[in-house]
């Protein structure tokens, strides 16, 4: 928005050039979502915590270290979604399309899990399985269709190979693309059972991502790093930076031993955030390895539900598998460190392979 009120003024107060610069936007978003989840943050917590009235947000199936967690509100991540929002809308540029999409598929994957912890809220089991599955499927579907539908490339980049690409057909790619937001929604939100655990790597994952956005939208330095160049995506760039600022500010009052719990409104809006992103800069596949400590949570619950099926015994002492580490006799505080620092080396990881083509 400030874009668009002040930099047309650039010929009369020169300093309002500064807006024309992404970089300078990014970390404008990122100190002001951050600021202002600090500023909020203290009065929200007491806002939920008068709201739920200290009703008890912890699952059965969690080791029993957790239940004198019982009474910390939940949907703390309201206060990501107002922060990372408010701040994208002051410092990003309405006039480019991936703005709206990413905005768009933040609020309606935040506005699912909104549905699914109130009803945990009002004491009953949330969304059935289903019903939220089913809701995220359509939420993916409609975006990825839209995006199509306005032109959206359809090629798929491949991490290692740089002459792999193929264009894929406008269908196969909504599908593709729906999984990856789902994927990536669900993965998340799994992650997300201890203090801290899964806003850092959501974090890691992010500042990853906030430099692909804004290399891609860069010719030259996209064509020197042999990856897609996508026009628009430092607006990406920006949104990363916002959702930094926000998720370091909850993490303030996150962290072990957490204030306050993100909740199915934070996860799922943050992974589908995470995915709409990677599909824009078209380095969907790299999430997998970007996001590696969400893979291993997801596939920890996947390898547990199956063995139970049809062998009738557990792979893990408890799934996700954060708990099998706790039940293995790691404090909370090392399972969540350790699990940051896998995340990070990921990443790193990660970006070698921009080179390694």
């Amino acid at each position: 928005m400030l874009y668009h009120l002040l930099y047309p003024l650039h010929t009369q107060v020169g300093l309002f050039r500064v807006f024309r610069y992404t970089s300078f936007r990014i970390f404008m978003a990122m100190l002001t979502a951050l600021f202002v989840s600090l500023l909020i943050g203290p009065w929200f917590i007491r806002y939920l915590k008068k709201k739920q009235k200290r009703s008890s947000n912890i699952r059965e199936d969690v080791p029993e270290t957790h239940l004198k967690k019982s009474g910390t509100p939940t949907m703390g991540g309201i206060l990501i979604l107002l922060t990372l929002l408010a701040s994208f809308l002051l410092w990003g540029r309405w006039d480019v399309s991936f703005f709206w999409v990413v905005v768009s598929g933040t609020l309606i994957y935040g506005a699912i899990g909104f549905l699914d912890d109130y009803a945990k809220i009002k004491k009953t089991k949330g969304l059935k399985a289903r019903s939220k599955l089913a809701l995220q499927v359509l939420a993916g579907a409609g975006l990825m269709f839209g995006m199509v539908q306005s032109g959206f490339n359809t090629e798929l980049q491949f991490p290692f190979f740089k002459e792999l690409s193929p264009t894929l057909p406008a269908f196969v790619f909504v599908l593709f693309g729906v999984l990856v937001i789902v994927g990536a929604s669900n993965a998340v939100n799994l992650t997300d059972g201890l203090d801290g655990l899964a806003i850092g790597p959501t974090l890691v994952t992010f500042f990853t991502y906030l430099f692909l956005s804004y290399v891609a939208s860069h010719e030259i330095m996209a064509s020197y790093l042999q990856i897609k160049f996508v026009p628009g995506a430092g607006e990406l760039a920006v949104f990363c930076g916002a959702a930094i600022g926000a998720g370091l500010g909850f993490l303030w009052f996150n962290a072990y031993p957490a204030q306050v719990f993100m909740g199915d409104v934070g996860s799922l809006a943050l992974g589908a955030a995470i995915g709409i992103t990677s599909i824009v800069v078209k380095q969907e596949l790299l999430l997998v390895l970007v996001g590696g400590v969400f893979v291993m949570e997801a596939l920890s619950v996947m390898i547990q539900v199956v063995s139970f099926k049809t062998r009738g015994k557990r792979v893990f002492r408890m799934a996700p598998i954060h708990h099998h580490f706790e039940l293995q006799g790691w404090a909370e505080p090392k399972v969540i460190v350790r699990f940051w620092i896998v995340s990070i080396v990921l990443s790193l990881i990660a970006l070698t392979t921009l080179k390694l083509r």
